[in-house]
């Protein structure tokens, strides 16, 4: 047996004896309703308002760690910290693709406000981070270039 099957099974393990003690519901595993709209959004202001905010205002408490160049759109590495206390929110935006908002992303209370995943990027942008703290949206913004690949191609 691979280690991999091994580390499946004994997550699953896990994850079956905690529910079935008790010390989790089914109800806390369920993702949250969908918001299509901030999906379909094409720009930074109605993402925005999307998302319930009215505007974001530049922070040095939001850090976007990313390459300057991506070799390949298809699978750029993105993550996004803050030092902010009571982020409950964080948002990542590709100001160039068809869809500006790429991930939207629910940080519950006690936890650390840090995501990282990879997008798709069609071309040479800006990226955004989008933190929602006390209820207050800040960001911060790099250009990623792009050289091959991505949504386009």
């Amino acid at each position: 047996m691979n280690r991999q099957r091994r580390d499946a099974m004994r997550m699953t393990t896990v994850f079956s004896l905690a529910l079935a003690a008790g010390l989790i519901k089914t109800s806390d595993a369920l993702a949250e309703e969908w918001n299509k709209a901030a999906f379909d959004t094409k720009n930074l202001n109605d993402t925005i308002k999307a998302l319930g905010g009215v505007s974001a205002a530049p922070s040095k408490d939001v850090v976007i760690t990313a390459p300057d160049i991506a070799e390949n759109g298809a699978v750029v590495p993105v993550a996004v910290s803050s030092t902010l206390p009571n982020v409950q929110q964080i948002a990542i935006l590709i100001e160039k693709n068809p869809n500006m908002l790429s991930a939207n992303i629910t940080i519950p209370a006690g936890t650390e406000p840090a995501v990282s995943t990879r997008v798709k990027m069609s071309q040479t942008s800006n990226v955004h981070a989008l933190v929602k703290a006390d209820g207050k949206w800040l960001m911060a913004t790099k250009e990623i270039k792009v050289t091959l690949g991505g949504c386009g191609g």
